[in-house]
């Protein structure tokens, strides 16, 4: 049966393009003793003259022309190939897949994983939102490279991943210009029998909330309690009632939801871990996320503590 050999396909192609064997070795750099060589193991292998002696000319025989002809469309889809893979903008994007716990606030993700869609080598994200357990379910199959989550991974679980600190802030109290109007008392008594919108039940700072409102002698109206931050805000952003959010949030949310921020709270803090199943952060998009949450989100933030490795409770 006859064999084809893509070396020996080239070799063939050069010499009938170049019409010789001399000014196809020169092309090649080789010498045309092994051009020769090469050109006549082809020929053995698929058992049939290519090349026909006129004088010092080399001609193809009929075979050789039917050849050529198909060898031009596989060398120019050769050169397709290699365009593809020098060009940019056809390369397929790494994906880098994220579980965003619904307890942190979307503003805040979204001013940590934007800078992984800006590096030199950029990213293809895929991003999916829900509750801790089951985003860490799919961090321990691999389904996902990182989880964001505003508490470390609770020890009850049988995961084996690290907890990333990735910062910290306290919190501001927020509300409408039309709600405080309404409630003109110097903070933090105007929340006195105010509606306020709670974080839900599966929000980790929650219970600091209402401790706090103890010790203050406050007792709001709870009008509505909320574990996705965004939908919160939409409510608080309406005038239903006073909300709270990072105080490194500030900013963002008194532009993007037209509220002010009545006071701060600075004994309750809201923090965030990356966590994943690699106990040294060195993919470039982790990191990107990593650090912008240091440097610019959580400026208030001291420096972060190491990952602790986050091992599974022992067998009862």
């Amino acid at each position: 049966m006859a064999t084809l050999n893509f070396k020996h396909l080239r070799y063939f192609w050069a010499v009938a393009k170049a019409g010789s064997i001399a000014r196809a070795a020169k092309s090649l750099h080789l010498t045309p003793h092994a051009i020769s060589g090469q050109l006549s193991a082809f020929e053995a292998g698929l058992g049939a003259r290519l090349f026909e002696r006129e004088g010092r000319r080399l001609v193809l025989s009929a075979t050789g022309r039917r050849i050529l002809a198909q060898t031009e469309e596989i060398f120019a889809l050769g050169d397709e190939i290699l365009e593809i893979v020098a060009d940019p903008s056809t390369r397929e994007l790494e994906p880098l897949r994220i579980g965003i716990a619904d307890s942190v606030p979307k503003s805040v993700a979204y001013r940590l994983v934007s800078p992984a869609m800006r590096l030199e080598d950029p990213v293809k994200l895929l991003c999916r939102e829900g509750r801790l357990d089951a985003l860490l379910a799919d961090l321990a199959i691999h389904r996902l490279d990182l989880v964001i989550a505003d508490r470390p991974m609770p020890a009850r679980l049988s995961v084996r991943a690290f907890n990333h600190p990735l910062g910290e802030s306290t919190l501001s109290v927020f509300g409408s210009p039309a709600l405080r109007t309404a409630h003109p008392a110097p903070f933090p008594a105007c929340l006195d029998q105010a509606p306020f919108l709670m974080p839900g039940e599966d929000v980790t700072i929650r219970g600091a909330l209402v401790d706090w409102f103890a010790a203050q002698r406050l007792r709001p109206r709870i009008v509505g309690e909320f574990d996705d931050s965004a939908l919160l805000k939409a409510f608080g952003q309406a005038g239903a009632g006073f909300f709270v959010a990072p105080r490194a949030t500030s900013a963002y949310v008194c532009a993007q939801y037209g509220v002010d921020e009545l006071g701060r709270i600075d004994t309750v803090v809201e923090r965030l871990y990356a966590i994943t199943t690699e106990g040294k952060l060195t993919r470039p998009a982790i990191l990107a996320i990593q650090q912008a949450a240091r440097r610019e989100l959580f400026a208030e933030a001291s420096a972060s503590p190491a990952p602790q490795r986050q091992a599974p409770p022992a067998p009862a």
